[in-house]
């Protein structure tokens, strides 16, 4: 059954605040590497994903409580920065800071959706299980960018990144045939990705 109203009220703010948490001491901690799956937009949305999966049904409310979800989870990120290193927790109330909710928003709707369209038949069901493959491959793609232009052990994050993707095609279930055209909606769902962080200068 569907979570109900109540336990989403409860545990959706609890699960933004401990990914932002859980964000912040992965990058702080976790070696290279493996560090960058913590600061991590693919991350993120694939947790977005996974939110929109466990509320299995109902559109709206998936992209609601995933929206609210990454939104919760920038100022807890900035929170717990301030709480282990000392930053500034004005930073939590900066134009980057509230950039990223904005971006939390629509990257909520988008993978909100899809986790709950992962659970259907037909098309829905092949687009929402192809969306957390693209977000890595996408990131991959980004990382490759990084390693032509010089930045060290950037290849390293590709081969994680593609690896993810890879996994996530397998996880997503059914039969072969499915599964190869998840793989196939992947790729250009990769390339929108692509096109919209280059739009957004990222």
């Amino acid at each position: 059954m569907p979570p109900s109203p109540r336990t989403l009220t409860l545990v959706v703010p609890s699960a933004g605040l401990l990914l932002g948490f859980l964000d912040f001491v992965w990058i702080k901690w976790v070696p290279f590497p493996f560090a960058e799956l913590g600061n991590s937009t693919a991350t993120w949305a694939v947790a977005a994903f996974a939110l929109g999966w466990w509320i299995r049904s109902g559109a709206l409310r998936a992209a609601v409580a995933a929206s609210v979800l990454l939104v919760v989870a920038v100022p807890s990120y900035y929170l717990t920065a301030t709480l282990i290193q000392g930053d500034d927790p004005a930073v939590i109330g900066a134009p980057a800071s509230l950039l990223w909710m904005a971006l939390g928003v629509i990257a909520g709707v988008v993978f909100g959706v899809g986790g709950t369209w992962a659970r259907t038949a037909g098309w829905r069901r092949i687009v929402g299980a192809a969306l957390p493959a693209a977000v890595f491959a996408e990131e991959a793609l980004r990382f490759a960018g990084k390693a032509r232009s010089g930045y060290p052990g950037a290849w390293w994050n590709v081969a994680i990144d593609l690896g993810l993707a890879a996994l996530l095609i397998v996880l997503a279930g059914g039969p072969a045939r499915v599964r190869l055209l998840t793989a196939a909606v992947a790729v250009p769902l990769a390339g929108l990705g692509a096109v919209a962080f280059a739009a957004l200068g990222g």
